[in-house]
């Protein structure tokens, strides 16, 4: 478990957790599948972290950030990083959790995929080191394919057609 600077909880996700992110995933991305590079993946069986605050009442932690990952040799994938409370630094703290997971395990690049309609993700990832590597053109076609969901208009008003692909190598 690792504390934020902003006083945000860090810790790797539990068994115990994996109700609270089916529902997590549910309610923010309409189903537990995420869809990467043609391949299905059940996000609440993926390992991750949760970010949590002190409830003011309770004093039980609340979560309010979420990043699941899927490791493959000395690479790691982020496949979501989610934050309720935008801009507050939960989003940074759950990148340096997985950072200092890879550096610990000998990962060598952390990678991801993001939407082209996705402009904050874009700005939010480059801004903390990561690299554009790859565009995937059309690819969300063959996504929708396997999660119905993904819709065809995303943020902005956008067309969702493209895979970006961005990196930080460690």
């Amino acid at each position: 478990m690792s504390e934020a600077p902003s006083g945000i909880t860090i810790r790797p996700l539990t068994q115990q957790d994996r109700t609270w992110v089916a529902q997590f995933l549910d309610e923010h991305w309409k189903s537990t599948k995420i869809v990467s590079r043609g391949q299905s993946y059940y996000g609440h069986l993926l390992p991750g972290f949760v970010a949590s605050i002190p409830d003011d009442e309770t004093g039980a932690e609340e979560p309010i950030g979420l990043l699941l990952y899927r490791q493959e040799d000395s690479e790691c994938e982020v496949m979501t990083l989610d934050s309720i409370q935008r801009k507050s630094g939960v989003g940074t703290a759950l990148l340096e959790a997985m950072k200092q997971y890879a550096l610990e395990n000998g990962i060598r690049r952390l990678w991801l995929i993001t939407t082209n309609d996705n402009l904050d993700a874009l700005r939010f990832y480059q801004k903390r080191g990561w690299h554009l590597v790859t565009i995937h053109r059309d690819a969300l076609n063959e996504s929708r394919r396997l999660k119905p969901q993904i819709p065809i208009i995303g943020l902005d008003g956008i067309p969702l057609r493209d895979e970006i692909e961005l990196e930080l190598t460690l």
